[in-house]
């Protein structure tokens, strides 16, 4: 199992797109798997922090962090 290295503050970059349909798709791409559908630009960017969120606690719990960062913030698309 590796680890990964995060900095005392550690910024993930929210990446958005809207579907022909109208869904919007948000996702942290340096978070694998961490993707998240929604009917406004709103709800895909508070549910994608979430998920991030939970996936940065779990990589915790699983050892997979060297550490814990002091902050976690999210570089919002303009």
């Amino acid at each position: 199992m590796s680890t990964l290295a995060l900095p005392d503050v550690t910024e993930f970059k929210i990446e958005l797109n809207r579907e022909d349909n109208g869904r919007w798709l948000a996702a942290v791409k340096s978070l694998p798997g961490v993707m998240v559908y929604a009917a406004t630009q709103e709800e895909a960017v508070s549910r994608v922090e979430v998920l991030a969120l939970r996936r940065i606690a779990d990589r915790l719990e699983r050892g997979e962090l060297d550490k814990v960062p002091a902050a976690v913030t999210f570089g919002r698309p303009a």
